[in-house]
């Protein structure tokens, strides 16, 4: 089994496709992939990660897996989400575990973290910072208010999926800019273009509440990795992210990298996830 194959795990009435990697003795370290990628976008991260000794779990999340894909919006809470990297654990036997998220991936990883630290021996949040002073820099910095625009857009159900996937996802693609290979880029085009699949996983706009902007500090040792050629996410949320950790914290910013960090910086970023998962 290599990386570029998935294994289905089961989860109640859903399964998810999960990649593996590394020693099956190595240390745990579950990835979490944002939008609109797949699991794929740790293809670069893994080598890296499995030449240190580490076991890699990379599942295709809610929406991402057709196994795994509801009609309701509200299936898509962030909570809900955030329940199925612990129950994902669970199915493959995992006790605690490290955990790793990029942009969506990180927003559910922030969230996974406060509501189940019982489970994770460290986080590393990549692109997006701990969603209390992303919301406050959402409700009033209006640098981050013009680079979180687009979310209002996402929101709109059919509109949305028609604007991204219309001229063969000519505006889909755009996003990615020169931060993802155009091999992966398409790959990622390829999934989100199957039946229902682009509608789950603009659904986790969609189910997002103002609640989260409330999520309480986290208390798991914490490295938060930004880059500050994100067009998402803004310096002020950014340096205020330590605020909320009440545990070792360590900020990464990378120059000249946007917001594609798994694909774009991958050393960087696995340097980042190996230091913290063997401190």
């Amino acid at each position: 089994m290599t990386f570029d194959e998935t294994t289905p795990v089961t989860v109640g009435e859903m399964t998810f496709d999960v990649r593996f990697a590394g020693p099956e003795d190595g240390t745990p370290v579950v990835l979490l992939h944002g939008f609109p990628e797949t699991s794929l976008s740790w293809s670069a991260v893994t080598p890296l990660l499995t030449a240190a000794g580490l076991r890699v779990i990379a599942p295709d999340q809610r929406g991402y897996s057709p196994g795994a894909r509801p009609l309701d919006v509200a299936d898509y809470a962030t909570d809900v989400l955030a329940d199925d990297v612990v129950a994902i654990a669970d199915a493959i036997g995992l006790g605690s575990f490290h955990l790793v998220g990029h942009d969506w991936g990180a927003a559910v990883a922030w969230v996974a973290a406060a509501n189940h630290a019982d489970r994770l021996s460290s986080l590393t949040a990549v692109s997006v910072p701990h969603l209390a002073p992303y919301g406050a820099a959402v409700a009033g910095d209006p640098d981050q208010q013009q680079r979180a625009s687009y979310i209002g857009v996402f929101r709109k159900e059919g509109k949305a999926e028609d604007l991204l996937l219309e001229n063969e996802g000519k505006r889909l693609l755009a996003m990615y800019g020169d931060g993802v290979p155009a091999d992966q880029a398409a790959a990622y085009l390829a999934h989100l273009s199957e039946p229902g699949a682009l509608t789950a996983a603009l659904n986790w706009y969609r189910a997002m509440h103002a609640d989260l902007a409330s999520l309480p500090a986290v208390t798991v040792p914490t490295t938060y990795v930004w880059s500050d050629q994100d067009l998402a996410i803004g310096r002020v949320p950014a340096e205020r992210c330590g605020d909320f950790v009440n545990a070792d914290y360590r900020f990464v910013e990378l120059n000249g990298v946007t917001h594609w960090i798994p694909e774009q910086a991958p050393d960087a970023l696995a340097e980042a996830i190996i230091s913290r998962v063997l401190s």
